[in-house]
C-alpha cells in the first residue's frame, strides 16, 4: 500500500475527503482513540444509532454512537469492525473511537493495540454513511508519502487530504441555483423514488420542486441532500428581503411524554384548544413555544432538562427538550439522543434558498438569487439557541370532527427566524448566485 493506492480505495468507495491523525501512544484499543473536543465530529463521521449511558453522575455520563466502520487492509480489501462506536463525553466535551478491533477478522491489532509512536490513522466517510479507515506505521511507504505532502487543511486534531476540490461541490451548487433562479416560475413538482417527475399540489411543494430541479430523489440514507449539502427552501414575501422570514429547521415527532404514551388525539383533547377561526368541531395545538415561557393557549412551558444553559454543557445524557404542564408533567419530549445525530450530520453544510409561489392558473414557484450558505455546527449551538429563544417550537397539530369520526394531523416544527440563523453555525454567508 502507498498513499496513491490508498486514496484510490477511498475514492472508489465514494469518499470525498480523508481525515488524518498522527496517533499518540494513548491512541489505542485500550484507551480509545481521541477524535476531538466537541460534538462537531458528528458533522464529518456518520453514525447510525445514538444511545445514552446515564450513570447518575453527569461526570460519567456519555453518549454511545454506533458506526458502520471498516478497515482497509494492505491489499485494498475491506473488513468490517462491527463493534465500533463513537463515545461522546459531554463533561469535557470530547469524542473517542472505541471497539474498532472487536469482531474484525483482519483488524490491524499489531498497530492499534499498542503504544507505538508515529502511527498514522486515515478516516473517511462514504456517500452511503459508512466510515472507512486505514492505519500505518511511521516506517511504511504510506507514511513516507504522507510526510511529503506539506501544508494541509485542518479540522481539529485532523489534517485533511481532499480527494476532490473542497470548493467543487459549493461551486456546483451555486451554479445550479443560478440556473434555477433564471427560470423564473417553475411548475410545482416532485421526483418519485424511481426518478420520475410527478405533480405536487401540497403546501410543502416548494422544497420538493427545488429538489426535483436538483435531481434529488428520496433515499433511505440520513445524509445531506446534494453533494454533501442540506438544501432547505423557505417562503418569503420579497426575494431581496430574506432576513425577516421564518425557517422550519426540521419536524421531528416527540419521542416521549403524554404525546407518545397516549397518542396525538388524546394529547390534543387534553392540551389543545378550540379552533380560533371559528371552524366547527375542530381543536388545534399550535403557537410559538419558547424556552421558559408558559404559552397562553396550551398552558405548556418549553424546558431543557439536562442542559446547563449558563455553561453551555449537557449535564445529563438522558436530557431532552420537553413541554411541561403546570404540574410539571412532561407532555411531549424530544430526547437529546434522537436530535443529536440528525442535527450535526444533516446541518454541517446547509444551504437555505428563498422562494415565492402563486397558485393561479397553476401552482408555481420561483427561487431567489440571494441564498444563505452555512458551514460547521454543533448540537450545543442548537441547544444554546433553544435556551435563548432563537429556536422555538411552533407546531401545526389539529383534530378535526372532534365529536364524531375524528381525524388528526401532526406536524411538530422547530423554527428560527432567518436573521438569527447564523447563530447556529460557525460560518454563515449570504451569497448572490449571480456573482
Amino acid at each position: 500500500m502507498n498513499l496513491e493506492k490508498l486514496k484510490k480505495v477511498f475514492s472508489d468507495n465514494g469518499c470525498r475527503r480523508i481525515y488524518v491523525k498522527e496517533l499518540s501512544p494513548n491512541d489505542n484499543s485500550k484507551n480509545q482513540v481521541y477524535l476531538g473536543g466537541s460534538f462537531d465530529i458528528l458533522n464529518i463521521f456518520p453514525v447510525s444509532d445514538i444511545s445514552s449511558d446515564n450513570s447518575g453522575d453527569w461526570k460519567r455520563d456519555r453518549f454511545k454512537a454506533s458506526v458502520h466502520f471498516f478497515w482497509i487492509t494492505q491489499d485494498g480489501s475491506i473488513c468490517e469492525a462491527p463493534k465500533t462506536q463513537l463515545i461522546l463525553y459531554p463533561k469535557y466535551p470530547e469524542v473517542r473511537l472505541s471497539g474498532f478491533l472487536a469482531g474484525c477478522e483482519n483488524a490491524p491489532s499489531d498497530l492499534m493495540a499498542t503504544r507505538m509512536d508515529g502511527r498514522i490513522l486515515f478516516l473517511a466517510a462514504t456517500e452511503k454513511g459508512t466510515l472507512l479507515s486505514y492505519v500505518c506505521s511511521q516506517e511504511s511507504e504510506t507514511a513516507r508519502n504522507y510526510k511529503l505532502l506539506g501544508d494541509l487543511g485542518k479540522h481539529g486534531v485532523f489534517n485533511i487530504i481532499d480527494i476532490q476540490d473542497s470548493n467543487e461541490s459549493r461551486n456546483i451548487l451555486i451554479r445550479e441555483l443560478a440556473r434555477i433562479h433564471s427560470y423564473e416560475w417553475i411548475k410545482s413538482k416532485r421526483l418519485s423514488r424511481d426518478g420520475m417527475i410527478i405533480p405536487c399540489n401540497a403546501s410543502n411543494c416548494g422544497g420538493y420542486t427545488l429538489e426535483a430541479e436538483l435531481g434529488i430523489t428520496p433515499n433511505g440514507y440520513s445524509e445531506p441532500d446534494y453533494l454533501g449539502w442540506e438544501i432547505k427552501q423557505f417562503a418569503v414575501t420579497r426575494l431581496d428581503r430574506i432576513g425577516s422570514s421564518v425557517i422550519t429547521l426540521f419536524t421531528p415527532e416527540p419521542t416521549g411524554g403524554y404525546y407518545t404514551e397516549h397518542g396525538v388525539e388524546s394529547f390534543i383533547r387534553k392540551y389543545g384548544y378550540a379552533d380560533k377561526m371559528g371552524r366547527e368541531d375542530r381543536m388545534n395545538f399550535g403557537g410559538v413555544h419558547k424556552a421558559g415561557i408558559v404559552h397562553p393557549l396550551t398552558g405548556l412551558k418549553l424546558t431543557l432538562p439536562g442542559f446547563d444553559a449558563e455553561n453551555n454543557k449537557i449535564r445529563n445524557s438522558d436530557g431532552c427538550i420537553a413541554l411541561i404542564d403546570n404540574a410539571g408533567v412532561i407532555t411531549a419530549s424530544w430526547s437529546f439522543t434522537s436530535l443529536l445525530k440528525h442535527w450535526n450530520r444533516k446541518h454541517n453544510l446547509a444551504c437555505y434558498v428563498p422562494s415565492q409561489n402563486h397558485k393561479e392558473p397553476v401552482l408555481e414557484y420561483r427561487y431567489g438569487n440571494l441564498i444563505m450558505m452555512n458551514t460547521g455546527t454543533d448540537f450545543i449551538l442548537f441547544l444554546k439557541a433553544m435556551a435563548s429563544g432563537d429556536i422555538y417550537y411552533d407546531p401545526g397539530i389539529k383534530l378535526e370532527h372532534v365529536s364524531g369520526n375524528s381525524t388528526t394531523k401532526r406536524r411538530s416544527q422547530f423554527r428560527v427566524k432567518a436573521n438569527t440563523l447564523k447563530n447556529l453555525y460557525y460560518s454563515s454567508e449570504i451569497k448572490d448566485v449571480l456573482t
